[in-house]
């Protein structure tokens, strides 16, 4: 393991100056920290865990984390909860307390209630799976400004002043979705969309991606429509997946954008068609419906680390600093069927 002597020696800069630099505590030229910087990353020097312990358990860090809550929308926010818990325990070893508030995949104000509760308690950092509206951003701008680090999870809002973002690249999701269905389908099919709400951007950028790619990859996939379901509620999603296929016999290929993927999934099997479904993460009911052959293939996002990447961004922003801290924390398109799932 790399010693802070061994930096010394690389830079031919005096440990109490690498100890600054590494506890960011100022007083360094950007120069001299960005040559330490480079040694520290070059050498994988990493602190004495039992100092750092001791200096972190004293500033007794607080984190907020506003998740979409998985009991009235999504089953998906389960496994992001898990991430969090889990991170949250090996966190408690650094005096570090976490709490998490729910919200519906619609309700800016009450994001914005909890992000307002988050920064006027001292907390010293919030993630949050934001809605795409003017409202948060401009709330995430606001406690950004006050020095209070913000990171986006599962879903983004870029031109918000956040820190990071962690979750899928969902335009890229999309067009791996539409190149999957392509080669399922060789090259030919009538296709229609199931997707949600446009203030969130993870359901817009996939659509939005999975289009462009159909449209100049496979000219013989015909895009027939698409069903939009704002409340994420599975009947709805039946309905509205059955008027689909009903306005439109045509349809032999369906791609889930969104969630509500068991009553999209009902509406196919009562169609007595043969459809071809493309659909995005692997929870329970996506795994059941796999085995049934009801679904041919989903693309996982690595929820867990969905929601444990941002609770170690903000741990390392309240303990070393932001320098080292990337904008996009983007997770693989993993690509489940049924003999991996």
């Amino acid at each position: 393991m790399a010693t802070i002597k061994q930096i010394a020696d690389l830079t031919n800069v005096s440990r109490g100056t690498i100890d600054r630099v590494i506890n960011n505590r100022g007083r360094v030229s950007p120069e001299t920290e960005e040559k330490v910087r480079a040694a520290i990353e070059a050498l994988n020097y990493l602190p004495n865990k039992a100092g750092k312990n001791l200096a972190v358990r004293k500033k007794n860090l607080r984190f907020g984390f506003i998740l979409i809550s998985p009991n009235n929308y999504n089953p998906f926010f389960l496994d992001v909860e898990k991430g969090i818990k889990k991170k949250a325990k090996e966190l408690e070893t650094f005096g570090v307390s976490v709490d998490i508030r729910y919200t519906s995949p619609t309700d800016a104000s009450t994001q914005i209630e909890s992000m307002d509760y988050f920064a006027n308690n001292g907390y010293n950092g919030i993630a949050i799976t934001a809605i795409n509206s003017h409202g948060i951003a401009e709330k995430i701008r606001e406690v950004s400004s006050r020095g209070i680090p913000v990171v986006t999870s599962n879903t983004d809002i870029p031109a918000s002043g956040r820190l990071a973002y962690t979750g899928s690249n969902y335009y890229q999701c999309g067009k791996v979705a539409a190149n999957l269905l392509g080669l399922i389908t060789n090259g030919c099919a009538k296709v229609g969309v199931i997707t949600g709400s446009e203030n969130v951007m993870c359901i817009t950028e996939r659509s939005l991606g999975f289009r462009d790619y159909l449209q100049k990859h496979y000219p013989n996939i015909s895009y027939v429509g698409a069903a939009t379901n704002n409340r994420y509620d599975e009947i709805e999603n039946y309905l509205i997946t059955k008027a689909l296929l009903d306005e439109h016999p045509e349809i032999d290929a369906l791609y889930l954008a969104a969630a509500g993927v068991s009553g999209a999934c009902r509406a196919v099997t009562d169609s007595r068609r043969r459809i071809t479904v493309v659909a995005n993460d692997c929870v329970s009911a996506t795994k059941e419906l796999m085995r049934q052959e009801v679904i041919a293939v989903t693309i996982d996002q690595n929820p867990t680390y969905q929601g444990a990447k941002p609770l170690e961004i903000l741990f390392d922003a309240a303990t070393v600093g932001t320098a080292f801290i990337e904008e996009y924390y983007y997770t693989d398109a993993i690509i489940k069927v049924r003999t991996n799932i």
